[in-house]
C-alpha cells in the first residue's frame, strides 16, 4: 500500500512539473526583456549607447529588488542580440528572442532599416516592441504591438524645413541622402515635400543620392554647388556626416549644412572635428545645458562610460522606462507568455504624460508618441548645445 501510494505521489509530482501551467509559473519568476541593437556593423556606437543605457537601467531595477507587479517583485534579465546593422540580422534576432528566449517585450532595433522589418516579426508574434530611434512611419504603421520612443519623419521633415527657412532665409535647398537606407530616404522625401510646400515646386534644386558604404561624394557635391543651392540637408549617420561635410568644404562650400537626429552620436564630432562646428541638426535632446533628471542621467553615464551619452542612449533609457511602467501596471503576471505579452502591449497603449529625459510622451493609437523636437547647435567646443524647441 505504501509503495502504491508513493508511486501515485511520484507520478503526480512528475505530471505537475511537466504541465504547461507549472512550467510557465516557473518561468514567470524572471522577466526577460530583449534588446535588438547594432553592436557590430556600420554604426557600432549606436549599439554601444543602446547597451550601456540598458545596463544602467538594469542596475536600477536590480537595486530596487526587481520589477514590482501586483505587490510581487520579479527579477529581470536582458537578452541582448547583435543585429549587425543589417535588416536580416534584426529579423533573426527578434525571431530568436521571441520563440527561444521568450522575452516579454523588445527594445530596439534603433535604425529604421532594421526596425521596419523587425517590427513586422514582433507584430506577427504578438510581442510588444518599442523602437527608441526609428522615425520612419512604417515601423509602427498597422502594427498594434509596435511602439516608438521618438518623433516621426513626417514631423521632423517640416521641422527642419521651417527652421532653415527662418534661420537662414534660404529659398533654394539641396538634399544628399542614402537611397538604399529606409531612414535617410524617407526623411529626404518628407523634407523635400515640406520645403516645396513653403518655397514652391523646384525649390529643391538638387536631390542627390548615393548608396550605403559609398565614401566619395565629390560628384554629388559638385552638382549641388553648381545648382545654386543655399543650404544642404543631409539626414545621414555619423560615419557618413564627417565625410560629406569635410568633402563639401574641400570643394569650397561655405554655406549651411543641416542634419537630422541621426547626427546625434558623439562620433559625429569625433570624426568630423571643427568642420562640423556651428552646424545645426534636429534631435531628441541636447546634452549641453541639460537640467533635472536629464542632467542626472548624463552625469551618471559620462562618469561610468567616459563620454556624454547621445540621443540613442537617452531614447533607450526612456523606452525601457516606458516598458517598465507598462509591466508594472499590467495587473498581474500569469506566467503564460502570450497572455503576458498582450497585457504589456495593452498597458503600453495606455501610457500618458510619461516624463522622459527626452521629453514628455503620450502614445497615439498608432503607438507613436506626441512629443517635441529639439534643434541642436554644435558649438565651438564640439558640444551638442540646445538651440530651440519645436513642438507639434
Amino acid at each position: 500500500m505504501k509503495r502504491s501510494l508513493s508511486l501515485i505521489i511520484g507520478c503526480l509530482v512528475i505530471a505537475l512539473a511537466l504541465s504547461p501551467n507549472a512550467w510557465a509559473w516557473g518561468k514567470a519568476k524572471t522577466i526577460k526583456i530583449g534588446i535588438n541593437a547594432p553592436i557590430t556593423g556600420d554604426i557600432p556606437k549606436v549599439g554601444e549607447g543602446t547597451k550601456y543605457a540598458a545596463q544602467m537601467w538594469l542596475e536600477d531595477v536590480e537595486a530596487a529588488g526587481g520589477l514590482e507587479i501586483d505587490g510581487k517583485k520579479y527579477k529581470v534579465e536582458l537578452v541582448i542580440e547583435d543585429n549587425e546593422a543589417k535588416a536580416e540580422s534584426a529579423v533573426k534576432a527578434n525571431t530568436k528572442m521571441i520563440t527561444q528566449d521568450e522575452v516579454i517585450a523588445i527594445v530596439g532595433p534603433q535604425s529604421s532599416k532594421q526596425a521596419v522589418p523587425a517590427g513586422g516579426v514582433a507584430n506577427d508574434w504578438a510581442t510588444p516592441m518599442i523602437t527608441p530611434w526609428s522615425t520612419n512611419p512604417d515601423s509602427t504603421k498597422d502594427r498594434p504591438y509596435v511602439f516608438r520612443g521618438c518623433f516621426l519623419d513626417p514631423f521632423q521633415g517640416p521641422v527642419v524645413a521651417n527652421f532653415i527657412t527662418e534661420e537662414f532665409g534660404a529659398t533654394k535647398a539641396a538634399v544628399l541622402y542614402d537611397v538604399a537606407s529606409d531612414y535617410p530616404k524617407g526623411l529626404a522625401e518628407f523634407f523635400k515635400i515640406a520645403w516645396e510646400k513653403i518655397h514652391g515646386p523646384g525649390s529643391v534644386v538638387a536631390f542627390e543620392s548615393f548608396t550605403t558604404k559609398d565614401a566619395d561624394f565629390s560628384s554629388q557635391l559638385t552638382k549641388i554647388i553648381q545648382s545654386g543651392a543655399e543650404v544642404i540637408f543631409t539626414p545621414q549617420y555619423y560615419n557618413e556626416v564627417a565625410l560629406i561635410v569635410q568633402q563639401a568644404h574641400e570643394l569650397g562650400w561655405q554655406k549651411p549644412i543641416v542634419g537630422s537626429d541621426s547626427w546625434g552620436s558623439a562620433e559625429t564630432v569625433n570624426l568630423c572635428g571643427p568642420d562640423c562646428y556651428g552646424l545645426f541638426f534636429s534631435s531628441h535632446y541636447a546634452a549641453a545645458g541639460a537640467t533635472g533628471s536629464t542632467k542626472a542621467f548624463i552625469d551618471r553615464y559620462e562618469k561610468k562610460y567616459g563620454y556624454v551619452p547621445d540621443d540613442v542612449a537617452a531614447l533607450t533609457w526612456d523606452s525601457l522606462g516606458i516598458v517598465q511602467k507598462a509591466i508594472e501596471s499590467m495587473g498581474k503576471l500569469t506566467g503564460n507568455i502570450e497572455k503576458d505579452r498582450t497585457a504589456v502591449r495593452n498597458a503600453l497603449a495606455k501610457v500618458k504624460d510619461f516624463a522622459g529625459i527626452t521629453g514628455k510622451m503620450t502614445f497615439t493609437e498608432d503607438g507613436d508618441p506626441i512629443k517635441c523636437a529639439v534643434i541642436v547647435k554644435i558649438n565651438d567646443k564640439g558640444e551638442f548645445e540646445f538651440y530651440k524647441s519645436v513642438c507639434p
